[in-house]
């Protein structure tokens, strides 16, 4: 199910930056006391009780001509466009300024749900002061302190009360839902009309023809299956382009949807630093992913060329080293049909249980293999491990203290258990927990 999106939108030098890493939890955006100076939308998620949602800080908007200024202007509006919820920044030591009510004449059309911030409000002094903030239109002002923490939790609870009522999955548990992600021209498209043997999606060699998810029902050898193509992304600096209207965050809706991530790579150029940065949302998404060499058709090969290519992509993606690597021409169709299969068996990787008392003479045995590690003159006791979750699969070991469970010795038992059952294109995620 897809995640609320949160847009942080306000003139520059209010504090946005700041809230945003608030939220997070994490230093992620630049903070600088410089107007302007967030010169890129930047995106994460948040977790609010119980809501999880992505959330995007924005350059500032102003009415001036300071650098940078149409570009800015730019992003945030195409964060509106994105969002769910905007949350409306404001600063308490300024007051209502003319950029403020330029920015709220630019929310006023965008007829979404808007929460008004006032930002900067460091001490209970000072709220007497945001009442000038209800001239705006958009109700309560919410007085906040980024620099101290206070009012988030007000803040909030408010924009939760906005977010939409997402639709549980309409295609059934049984259909077989993939998207295609990569940068722009790597053929995904493409591959999409190869699948369904039909011009469904528009094609073109210009970057970015796909503007948006685009969801194509599909059946084969009586499998349904959910194709869900994505618009490219781009790097960072060319988001707020023209000819790229739409963002990551559209193609990271689309991860949360599907079962199967393709990540697709152009076999003619090779491998680029953004295919790793796209790959790594696969990964960190926790769907079952497959490595989509395409345009294979175009590159100068003999039977050595494959194997070295491969090897070229477990050395740029180990940490995608589960996923299986599909070459294919979506041009030509040549390898097409190597493709679905794959897909069938990472799905069903990523939605396999095992036995637990299986599971623990596995690890029984990895434990007599590899003894487990000592800190500090105290070694790790494992007592009984049993799979929680699926989609990913989902361990947990419990152990005489989760600390002595060092990052290596975790890795060593994921191998045993991939050894043992597979999970073939699936991640596998271990916690330890104390036995009580």
């Amino acid at each position: 199910m897809p995640k609320p999106v949160v847009a942080i939108v306000g003139r520059p030098n209010v504090g946005k930056s700041t809230i945003f890493n608030r939220i997070v939890g994490e230093r992620i955006s630049i903070v600088e006391d410089v107007p302007g100076v967030t010169r890129d939308r930047i995106y994460s998620s948040g977790e609010w009780l119980t809501h999880d949602f992505n959330i995007i800080d924005t350059g500032g908007i102003d009415i001036g001509d300071e650098p940078f200024l149409e570009q800015i202007r730019a992003q945030a509006e195409i964060a509106i466009d994105e969002a769910d919820v905007i949350i409306f920044m404001t600063n308490g030591r300024e007051g209502v300024t003319a950029a403020d009510e330029e920015v709220a004449k630019i929310l006023y059309k965008s007829k979404k749900p808007v929460v008004l911030a006032v930002n900067k409000v460091d001490n209970p002094e000072m709220r007497s002061q945001i009442y000038d903030f209800y001239a705006l239109g958009f109700g309560e002002p919410f007085p906040i302190s980024g620099s101290h923490g206070l009012g988030l939790g007000d803040l909030l609870d408010e924009v939760a009360k906005s977010f939409p009522k997402f639709e549980e999955d309409i295609y059934g548990e049984d259909v077989i839902k993939f998207s295609l992600i990569g940068r722009p021209n790597v053929g995904k498209s493409s591959l999409v009309n190869a699948l369904l043997g039909e011009e469904r999606v528009i094609v073109s060699d210009i970057e970015g023809t796909t503007r948006d998810a685009i969801d194509s029902p599909y059946k084969y050898n009586g499998q349904e299956y959910v194709i869900i193509d994505t618009a490219g992304m781009r790097k960072k600096g060319k988001v707020y382009e023209t000819t790229e209207k739409y963002s990551v965050l559209r193609a990271l809706r689309a991860i949360e949807r599907s079962d199967v991530v393709l990540v697709v790579l152009n076999g003619e150029e090779g491998i680029r630093e953004q295919d790793k940065k796209i790959a790594g949302y696969a990964h960190d998404s926790g769907r079952a992913v497959i490595i989509v060499v395409n345009k294979w058709d175009a590159v100068e090969k003999d039977e050595k060329t494959m194997k070295e290519f491969e090897e070229n992509i477990r050395a740029h993606f180990q940490f995608l080293e589960y996923a299986p690597v599909v070459f294919l021409s979506a041009k030509t169709r040549k390898r097409i049909h190597t493709l679905i299969p794959v897909i069938d068996k990472v799905s069903e990787s990523h939605s396999m249980r095992v036995e637990t008392s299986v599971l623990n003479d596995v690890i029984t045995d990895a434990v007599a293999m590899n003894p487990t590690p000592t800190h500090k003159g105290n070694r790790l006791k494992i007592f009984y491990t049993t799979q929680v979750a699926i989609k990913p699969p989902t361990f947990v070991v419990f152990v005489n203290d989760p600390e002595l469970l060092h990052f290596s010795y975790e890795r060593f038992l994921q191998n045993r258990i991939r050894d043992a059952f597979g999970f073939e294109g699936t991640p596998i995620k271990i916690y330890a927990r104390q036995r009580k």
